[in-house]
């Protein structure tokens, strides 16, 4: 399993095959936003497609319980009932991903070069400004327009129309 749908010859198959590393996240999505500024807005396309068909942590977390669940359901129905103990592995380990976010395979997936579904979001939307996808109106507004000094909720002494 990849972390993508695409091959190896990829920007995101070269992702993978860098796998986690000392380098941050941060420092690998500017890496790819410099390579995507370089070489212009269709890279940068590019890049964005290759980001939708990403697989995530959580994807192949999901992935990985339901496969092992199923098989060790068949193997202990049909083969040692001894392999049962499988799928009551993952589901516990699956409980305590849901209850802390934690997951014993998580640094396996790191190394094998998957990201959080955060991080793909967090490129995505770098590539969107760098491709200019995103109007000056898309920027949130100030919490306050009053003068400096005034909290949000007041408009010069006025209730303001947020409250």
């Amino acid at each position: 399993m990849t972390p993508t749908h695409e091959g190896a010859g990829t920007q995101a198959g070269a992702w993978k095959s860098r796998g986690f590393d000392e380098r941050s996240a941060d420092e690998r999505i500017a890496d790819e936003l410099e390579r995507c500024a370089r070489l212009g807005t269709p890279a940068a396309s590019e890049r964005l497609h290759e980001l939708d068909h990403e697989w995530d942590t959580d994807r192949v977390i999901e992935t990985e319980v339901a496969m092992v669940g199923l098989v060790g359901l068949a193997l202990g129905a049909f083969w040692r009932r001894e392999l049962l103990v499988l799928p009551a592995l993952v589901a516990a380990n699956m409980l305590v991903h849901a209850r802390t976010g934690h997951y014993p395979l998580s640094p396996v997936l790191r190394r094998l070069g998957f990201r959080t579904a955060r991080e793909i979001e967090r490129e995505r939307h770098a590539l969107k400004a760098l491709r200019g996808d995103y109007s000056p109106d898309d920027t949130p507004a100030p919490a306050s327009r009053g003068a400096p000094g005034q909290s949000p909720a007041t408009d010069g002494g006025k209730p303001s129309e947020l409250h």
